[in-house]
């Protein structure tokens, strides 16, 4: 079923490499019926030339969820769009924020920001090849760029090429002197400049990315004026945090969901993975922080961790772990008695 990516990303759970795989997706779907979830980022190279189609696969209880894709070639963008929307996606996101030696080398993510021109050409490629909306997520600059002149440039540019919505990370790239991870740190964060793009580009709908931990300060930044926030590892390694009030505090849709039932509703998609020669661990190291700040999550992190690589290891253990979470809540609630 397609649905409203531009509506859902009032809240979207960033992509993020090696994390938001399909079978994070799932688990994070379980808590929020309307978030964004964005794929992590799939290279164009990889779709086109490599034929690496199994990495466009996600479960249809997904939706909305949105593409990433990595390049600079428009025309191989186009195909990768292509592909995408025919696989089903709501969304496709042209990456323009990636600082990893990997992606510089590629001569994308991050860099292209030096190439805004670039951008455009790759960005009405892709448009002219699919219907469905495509999106950019960019850094406010790199390296020596002042991002008080880099940023409303390239907005404007992306707006003349017919991009009507912006994700944009809230910190520069360092694409030299600092590591991938750093460039998720030490830049400094600069909200305002961000507000402030959406004053100057109140057509373009914005949204905000980058050190952002909690709904309370989501709900502030939509409350300045943002239309979208993203966020990133708070998401992931206190889903619960996140997810579990977002349809309510930030859609106003509600009910909360529940992390312990979310956790059984993994029962079934757990038992099909390891039909499939899939490991449990390729699921559960996903849901290791999802009772973070609970009472429990330590036993439940140990039980996960130490066990779910092992030979045969089901669904069977992580009901163990949940046992061990739902034990120490009622322990925890008698002792508060």
């Amino acid at each position: 079923m397609k649905v409203n990516a531009k509506y859902a990303s009032r809240l979207a759970v960033a992509p993020m490499m090696d994390w938001t795989d399909r079978h994070c997706r799932y688990v994070h779907r379980l808590l929020s019926r309307d978030t964004l979830l964005y794929t992590e980022m799939v290279t164009a190279p990889a779709l086109v030339r490599g034929g690496a189609v199994h990495l466009l696969a996600f479960d249809a209880s997904e939706h909305p969820v949105a593409l990433q894709l990595g390049g600079s070639d428009p025309e191989e963008l186009a195909e990768a769009a292509r592909m995408g929307a025919a696989a089903g996606y709501d969304e496709i996101n042209l990456n323009v924020g990636c600082p990893s030696d990997r992606v510089q080398s590629g001569a994308f993510g991050a860099v292209l920001m030096k190439d805004p021109a670039l951008v455009a050409r790759c960005v009405q490629a892709m448009q002219a090849a699919v219907e469905v909306e495509v999106t950019v997520k960019c850094r406010i600059g790199v390296d020596d760029q002042d991002p008080e002149v880099i940023l409303p440039d390239f907005l404007s540019r992306m707006s003349d090429a017919g991009v009507g919505r912006v994700t944009v990370h809230a910190r520069k790239a360092w694409l030299q002197g600092l590591s991938p991870k750093q460039n998720r740190d030490v830049p400094p964060l600069d909200y305002p400049l961000v507000l402030r793009m959406k004053e100057r580009f109140p057509h373009l709908h914005v949204s905000i990315n980058g050190g952002i931990a909690s709904l309370a300060e989501a709900r502030g930044f939509l409350d300045a004026g943002l239309d979208g926030v993203m966020i990133g590892r708070a998401a992931y390694h206190a889903p619960a945090d996140i997810l579990c009030a977002a349809d309510r505090l930030i859609h106003g849709s509600g009910p909360d969901s529940d992390p312990v039932a979310a956790a059984r509703a993994m029962v079934p998609y757990v038992d099909a993975h390891v039909a499939e020669g899939g490991t449990l661990a390729q699921v559960t190291r996903h849901m290791l922080g999802l009772f973070a700040g609970r009472p429990g999550a330590r036993r439940w992190r140990r039980i996960l961790s130490e066990g779910a690589h092992r030979a045969g290891a089901g669904s069977a253990l992580m009901l163990e772990a949940l046992e061990a979470v739902t034990s120490a809540t009622a322990e925890a609630a008698a002792a508060a008695e």
